[in-house]
């Protein structure tokens, strides 16, 4: 008889452990109402931001027109909020009913947008030819003028320079050269507005270049853009706290080696001795005049 009162008591105190862990369960799978509002790092508020439970994405709501959003979730439920051109964010609620979140701006997201004419598409919308250079990779560039920054960060555009001088006009031709006799330089607008150079915009002042390179520039532009379209973008005000950049850099240029060349004298005498006739240098003892001349090194008209 003691045996069988143990064993009972036993059972008993299982089953009630049993009981206990399924009451727990379920009070555990019981859902909450959270609630919240969504703003970004400016203070204002997200409206239409998207609220989904993770795992379950036919639960969710978007946030109202004061950033607000109310959902029935399981109080261990984990909320996913996004937004378009802003970073994704996973929020463990861990029994919490009130979430207030600062949603973030995706500057990479953001950069994925390219300059067409007129308006802006989507890189991978984008089906002409189309090339483009960020700020970032003209910022590092010690240059003095938008041509030389832009030299070999293009396929398809040849950048050259007519001389070895630092203030040499730069040509730019997108595909090469359509045209024997008329100018094959591309057409260039800055903000908008066609101009007819670059080399006075400082590098540091811009803030995309995009190169409309196939036949859909002469769809927007007509036969001005027959040579291509460079579509410069300037850096404008953005809000925020005041900030000053400062930029500077040095450089030089030199020839690190002439050929050497010979001077009047040395050139009439080895002229003379190649003349056989001996008539085109005069006499000999004339040739004593050439020392007396200053002669030209053309490498240094060449090179600058």
């Amino acid at each position: 008889m003691q045996r069988m009162s143990n064993k009972m008591k036993n059972m008993r105190a299982a089953l009630l452990f049993f009981l206990v862990a399924v009451i727990s369960l379920s009070v555990s799978a019981q859902n909450v109402a959270v609630t919240g509002t969504v703003t970004d790092k400016t203070g204002e508020t997200v409206i239409g931001a998207s609220v989904v439970e993770k795992g379950n994405a036919g639960n969710g709501t978007i946030t109202d027109i004061d950033g607000n959003f109310s959902l029935n979730v399981p109080a261990n439920a984990t909320l996913v909020f996004s937004y378009v051109g802003m970073k994704s964010q996973e929020i463990a609620l861990k029994g919490k009913t009130k979430v207030d979140i600062v949603m973030e701006d995706d500057a990479q997201a953001l950069e994925e947008v390219v300059v067409i004419g007129y308006g802006t598409v989507q890189k991978k919308d984008l089906t002409g030819s189309v090339a483009s250079v960020s700020a970032k990779q003209l910022e590092s560039i010690p240059v003095s003028s938008a041509s030389e920054a832009l030299q070999g960060k293009m396929a398809g555009v040849q950048i050259t320079t007519t001389e070895g001088s630092p203030d040499a006009d730069i040509k730019i031709r997108v595909r090469g050269g359509g045209s024997l006799s008329q100018d094959n330089s591309p057409l260039y607008i800055v903000d908008g507005f066609p101009v007819s150079s670059i080399s006075d915009i400082a590098p540091t002042d811009i803030q995309s270049v995009d190169v409309l390179k196939d036949a859909s520039s002469t769809a927007i532009y007509g036969a001005r853009g027959a040579n291509g379209v460079i579509i410069i973008t300037t850096k404008s005000g953005a809000e925020g706290k005041t900030q000053v950049n400062f930029g500077a850099s040095y450089g030089f240029r030199n020839v690190i080696k002439q050929v050497g060349v010979l001077d009047p004298y040395e050139f009439s005498l080895y002229q003379y001795e190649l003349d056989q006739s001996g008539t085109s240098y005069g006499a000999y003892k004339d040739l004593e005049i050439y020392k007396s001349k200053e002669g030209s090194n053309w490498q240094d008209q060449l090179f600058g």
